[in-house]
């Protein structure tokens, strides 16, 4: 199963995208669904007050993808 490997983020701070281990580039939308599809692991997509999905990884110690390396 796919999994997602590092991250782009916006000058907010804030994730735009995905890069996966199959190497595909996702937007963060795209991951989401995916995530929830089944196609990719290792991340839960929770509900968020906002109405977008928050996108966090299995591992409890890194919740915001701060360990991931940039895709660029």
């Amino acid at each position: 199963m796919e999994y997602l490997t590092a991250v782009e983020r916006n000058r907010q701070g804030e994730i735009i995208n995905f890069q996966t281990s199959e190497g595909r580039i996702i937007s963060y939308r795209k991951a989401a669904e995916e995530i929830k599809n089944g196609k990719i692991g290792r991340a839960q997509v929770l509900p968020d007050g906002s109405g977008l999905p928050k996108i966090v990884p299995d591992d409890p110690g890194d919740q915001d993808f701060a360990g991931y390396p940039p895709i660029f």
